[in-house]
C-alpha cells in the first residue's frame, strides 16, 4: 500500500484513534455551532466516502462504504486557545458491515480527536493532537 492510500486509510472515520476505557457524556450543541452539519471526505484510493452528519443534539450519523453508525459525543462549544475543538466520540449503533478500508468499527468504539476548522467554516482537519503536525485528513462541509 503507498504513502497515499495508508494516509486515507487512517482518515477512515473517527473510530481510527480509539480511546480505550472513557465514557462519553452526550453534549448538545447550539445549531449554529460550526461544526453542525454534513460533512465529507473523498478516498479516491478506495473509490469511496465518508460522511458524518453531525447533529446539535449530540449525536452523529456517519457512513462508509456499506457500514452505517450512529454515535454520542461531545465537542467543545469554542476552540481551545491552540484554535483546535476537541471531539469525543462513542458508536452506540453500528450495522456490522464494512467501512470504506474494509474494516469493522466496533460497537462501544470510543475515539478523541481534535478539529481544526478552516475560516470559511467549509472545512476541517481531524487531527490527533492540537498540533497542525498531528492532523490526517481533511473533510468539506456538503452542501443540501
Amino acid at each position: 500500500m503507498n504513502i497515499k492510500a495508508l494516509i486515507a486509510s487512517a482518515a477512515l472515520a473517527l473510530h481510527a484513534l480509539p480511546a480505550f476505557a472513557q465514557e462519553v457524556t452526550k453534549s448538545p450543541l447550539p445549531q449554529e455551532h460550526p461544526l453542525v452539519g454534513t460533512w465529507r471526505i473523498d478516498l479516491q484510493d478506495f473509490k469511496c466516502f465518508e460522511e458524518y452528519d453531525v447533529r446539535a443534539d449530540g449525536t452523529k450519523h456517519s457512513r462508509s462504504g456499506e457500514e452505517r453508525n450512529e454515535s454520542e459525543h461531545s465537542i467543545s462549544v469554542l476552540p481551545s486557545s491552540k484554535g483546535f475543538y476537541k471531539w469525543t466520540d462513542k458508536i452506540t449503533k453500528n450495522n456490522g458491515r464494512p467501512d470504506c478500508s474494509g474494516s469493522f468499527t466496533k460497537l462501544g468504539n470510543v475515539a478523541v480527536n481534535y478539529i481544526r476548522l478552516h475560516t470559511s467554516g467549509q472545512r476541517f482537519l481531524l487531527c490527533e493532537a492540537e498540533e497542525m503536525k498531528s492532523c490526517f485528513a481533511e473533510f468539506y462541509r456538503k452542501t443540501q
